[in-house]
C-alpha cells in the first residue's frame, strides 16, 4: 500500500513566498542598526514593541526589584529545572576532555577546548514569556564558561516579566537587555554606542530572529538556523488518539506556522486522531494559534510498516519526534535525522522544553540531517597545537613535509622544512629542492 498522506499541510512554494518578505525585512532593519547604532535599536524597539526606557540594559537594583515579583513557588521551580540542566550540561562538559599524545618520538599533538569568549543569548518572550529558554542557553553558556554572557529578552506586556529576568539571572547572565526580535539580535552581533557586540548569537526566536541570525552567521558564530517549532508523533496501536492528539497541538501552540506530525501504522489511530484533534480544539485556550498552525501545517501519514514509519520520519527530520510504539529503541538505533527523541508515553516533548534536562533548542526545518542542537559543547571551541621537541623528530617530519610540500609545488612550504633540516640534521638541502 505504501505511504498515504491522510492530512497535508502547506506546499513549499506557498512557505518560500513568506520566506522573502522576512529576509527583506530583516536586511533593511540589519542595516539600519549597522548605520546608526542606538538610535535605530531604539527606532526599532518602538516600532516593535511599543518600548523604549532611558535604557534597555537592566541595572542589579532593576533586577532585584524584579526577582522580589516573582512568587517563593516559582523560583523554586525555576531553580528545579536549572540544576537539571545544570548537571546534564555539566556531564556533557566532563565528556569533552583536552588532549595531547605523542604520535612520534618527540612529536606532540593535542587539542585544547576553550569557550567562546562573548556570547549574546535570545530569550524570547513577546507572545509567551519562554522562562525555559533562559535556562537552555545562559545556563549551558555558564557551564561551559562564557566570562561575558549578555542575554536579551522582549518587554511582555509592556514591561519586563519577571520570572525571565530572575531565570537569566540565577542562569548566569552578566549583562541583561529588555530587548526583543531583529534589534536585539542585530544589537548584540553588531554592537552600538552603549553594548559591545558579542561574538555569538544563540537562543530561539520567531521568524524574524531566526532570519537576522542567518544573515549575521559570519559576522559572528550561531547555535543552528532555527525555523518554528515542529513536532513528530511516531506511533502505533499501543496507544491512543488523546494522547497523540494532545502532543501535537501541545507544540501547534507556539506559533501559527508550527508543524505537527503524526506518522503511524495504524489507520484506526490515525482516524481517531484526527477527530480527537478537533475536540481538543474546541477547549483548548489556545487554540487560536494551534487551530491554524494544525490547518496550515499539520499531516497525518499512514504507513504499512515500522521501516517505511522510519524512513518517513528520517526524511523529515522534525524537530521534537515522540515516539511510542512497542519498539521505542529499536527507533533510538536507528533514527538518523532529528533534533531530540522522547521515548515512549511517559514522556513528552514538554518535559525537554521546560524542565526535564536536556536542552530545547533545537535544529529545525531538517537541520537535524547535518547537526544536533545546542549544548555545552556549542559554546567551546576545539583547537589543536604541535610541538616538536627533538632535533631528530625536526628532521624526520621536516624530510616528510619538504617532500610532500614540493609535490604540490609549494616551494615556499618545503624552506619551512628544509631550514630546520639544516640546521637541526647538518644536511645540505640545496635551495628550493625536496629532501632526500
Amino acid at each position: 500500500m505504501g505511504v498515504e498522506y491522510l492530512k497535508s499541510g502547506k506546499l513549499e512554494a506557498e512557505r518560500s513566498v513568506d520566506d522573502a518578505k522576512v529576509r527583506k525585512i530583516v536586511e533593511t532593519a540589519l542595516a539600519d542598526i549597522c548605520a546608526r547604532g542606538d538610535a535605530a535599536v531604539r527606532e526599532l524597539a518602538e516600532k516593535f514593541d511599543g518600548y523604549a526606557p532611558a535604557s534597555f540594559r537592566l541595572s542589579q537594583q532593576e533586577i532585584d526589584e524584579l526577582i522580589a515579583q516573582v512568587s517563593p513557588r516559582d523560583l523554586e521551580d525555576i531553580r528545579f529545572a536549572q540544576a537539571q540542566v545544570r548537571r546534564f550540561a555539566e556531564a556533557q562538559r566532563a565528556s569533552m576532555t583536552d588532549i595531547e599524545i605523542e604520535t612520534e618520538p618527540g612529536v606532540i599533538l593535542g587539542h585544547k577546548n576553550i569557550p567562546v569568549q562573548s556570547v549574546g543569548c535570545y530569550v524570547p518572550g513577546g507572545k509567551f514569556p519562554l522562562v525555559a529558554s533562559a535556562h537552555m542557553s545562559v545556563l549551558t553558556a555558564s557551564v561551559a564558561g562564557v566570562p561575558r554572557i549578555v542575554a536579551a529578552t522582549p518587554p511582555f506586556k509592556g514591561k519586563p516579566n519577571p520570572a525571565v529576568i530572575a531565570a537569566m539571572h540565577l542562569a548566569g547572565a552578566h549583562e541583561i537587555h529588555v530587548l526583543g526580535g531583529i534589534q536585539a539580535v542585530g544589537a548584540m552581533a553588531l554592537g552600538t554606542e552603549t553594548l559591545d557586540p558579542v561574538h555569538m548569537l544563540v537562543g530561539p526566536g520567531n521568524a524574524f530572529v531566526a532570519e537576522a541570525k542567518r544573515q549575521l552567521f559570519g559576522k559572528v558564530g550561531i547555535d543552528l538556523f532555527a525555523g518554528p517549532t515542529e513536532t513528530m508523533v511516531i506511533a502505533d496501536e499501543t496507544v491512543d488518539a488523546e494522547l497523540c492528539a494532545t502532543d501535537l497541538l501541545g507544540q501547534a501552540e507556539h506559533g501559527y506556522d508550527s508543524p505537527a506530525v503524526l506518522v503511524t501504522n495504524s489507520r484506526k489511530l490515525a482516524e481517531g486522531t484526527l477527530a480527537e484533534v478537533e475536540r481538543l480544539l474546541s477547549i483548548l485556550p489556545t487554540a487560536d494559534t494551534a487551530s491554524v498552525s494544525w490547518r496550515d501545517y499539520g499531516e497525518v501519514i499512514l504507513c504499512t510498516t515500522y521501516d517505511e514509519m522510519l524512513d518517513v520520519a528520517n526524511e523529515i527530520a522534525s524537530e521534537h519526534v515522540q515516539v511510542m510504539t512497542d519498539r521505542d529503541d529499536w527507533f533510538l538505533e536507528k533514527m538518523t535525522s532529528y533534533g531530540a527523541l522522547f521515548l515512549g508515553p511517559r514522556t513528552n516533548v514538554a518535559n525537554g522544553d521546560k524542565v526535564i534536562g536536556t536542552n530545547h533548542t533545537l535544529p529545525t526545518r531538517k537541520a537535524g540531517r547535518y547537526t544536533g542542537g545546542l549544548w555545552v559543547g556549542k559554546f567551546l571551541k576545539t583547537h589543536s597545537y604541535q610541538k616538536i621537541l627533538t632535533d631528530e623528530a625536526a628532521v624526520r617530519i621536516g624530510e616528510y613535509c619538504s617532500r610532500l610540500c614540493m609535490l604540490e609545488g609549494f616551494v615556499g612550504h618545503a624552506e619551512q622544512a628544509n631550514v630546520r633540516v639544516r640546521r637541526y640534521g647538518g644536511k645540505n638541502v640545496p635551495f628550493g629542492e625536496a629532501a632526500e
